[in-house]
């Protein structure tokens, strides 16, 4: 059945090439669509002759007054494979409108069919999707699941490599779909997950060179950016046993969380004070916070003189240099952070907690 959404299209596409009234009938011979809004719902009967004959239609002005809701043109099957499954009219004098006729239908079927292969494209991804949520939490496999795996042509057997990529700012990806280029492994998988992400299930070897998979994923980030008004980032998971699958995901989803503002990638393998800040509840960050640098948070200058002081490994010398100030006024500014805080940047205990404030405040608390 040709459906209302895509004879609209049609006509729009079709439009494009001739000047003509255009209307698309379905099946029971109702326009559906028409550069004339006014003929959509009335019936037709020289599509519902068409529809019968499977042949063309020409229809004089002398028909006009014996066929219900026709104008003088041409009627034109539209087929999908052995089917006919709508009906093409474009109104006119029938000798000049003729030339155009084939011309139009083969694009309308062409429209035909590539929104059927789209749709059953989408429809392939959403049972991947669905699979894959299952994956991740199925916790035995029956011969269900395997039949749906070879079903969908998922290899179960070989180990995986999840990454989860999502865009720096607020986007929602749930209709960009950009294609996967995997030259090297024809089993990765790539859907997306939820409105703000995608997910890559590469297949992966234990020896697999890391430098190797970030220029990879480097150069098809590049190649998506250049064409869209956003910044990927990427947390990569540990390679795992198919049946381990959501390890690796967690792992990912962890590894992403991590990413700080000058960041595009991060490898779970490679996070040390992340992993604690992950498996701490956010109320418990939002208080660590409040309890040491909240006092620091509306001066700027006091933020910057700290976070400099770190970046520079403590070194007063170095930091003064940096901020351009003399040595007595980094003084000063220590000596202020302590007053506000209660805690010594120059004492290693107090130096931790000021140090891991920073860095929950900037990972996670922003």
């Amino acid at each position: 059945m040709l459906q209302t959404i895509l004879a609209k299209k049609i006509i729009q596409e079709v439009r494009k090439l001739i000047n003509e009234e255009i209307v698309i009938m379905d099946t029971n011979g109702y326009i559906i669509a028409s550069t004339n809004p006014k003929r959509i719902g009335f019936f037709h009967e020289g599509a519902f002759l068409t529809v019968h004959k499977k042949d063309r239609l020409i229809i004089s002005k002398e028909d006009e007054t014996k066929l219900k809701g026709v104008k003088a043109g041409i009627n034109l099957p539209i087929c999908f494979g052995q089917n006919v499954v709508g009906v093409i009219g474009i109104t006119g004098n029938p000798d000049e409108v003729l030339p155009y006729a084939e011309l139009l239908r083969k694009m309308t079927e062409l429209l035909i069919q590539e929104n059927f292969y789209k749709e059953e494209m989408n429809r392939q991804n959403r049972a991947i999707e669905a699979f894959i949520f299952d994956w991740l939490e199925l916790r035995e496999w029956d011969s269900t699941f395997h039949n749906r795996a070879d079903l969908l042509g998922i290899n179960l057997s070989v180990p995986r490599q999840v990454i989860m990529v999502k865009a720096k700012t607020q986007t929602n990806m749930i209709n960009f779909t950009p294609k996967w280029e995997s030259v090297e492994e024809k089993n990765d998988l790539f859907i997306h997950w939820g409105n703000d992400r995608l997910l890559l299930l590469l297949e992966a070897t234990t020896n697999v060179d890391k430098k190797q998979l970030k220029k990879r994923l480097y150069d098809w980030k590049i190649k998506i950016e250049h064409n869209n008004n956003f910044l990927l980032t990427f947390g990569i998971g540990q390679i795992v046993e198919p049946k381990e699958l959501k390890s690796s995901f967690l792992k990912a989803e962890r590894a992403l969380h991590s990413i700080t503002e000058n960041q595009w990638i991060a490898f779970d393998e490679e996070l040390t004070l992340e992993m604690i800040f992950e498996d701490v509840r956010s109320e418990t960050k939002k208080e660590f916070v409040q309890r040491t640098i909240a006092p620091l948070l509306h001066d700027l200058e006091l933020m910057h003189t700290l976070r400099t002081f770190f970046e520079y490994n403590q070194s007063l010398k170095e930091t003064a240099e940096q901020l351009h100030i003399h040595i007595n006024t980094l003084h000063y500014r220590i000596k202020k952070i302590e007053e506000l805080t209660k805690l010594n940047p120059k004492i290693i205990k107090d130096q931790t907690i000021l140090y891991l404030s920073i860095q929950i405040l900037d990972q996670y608390t922003n």
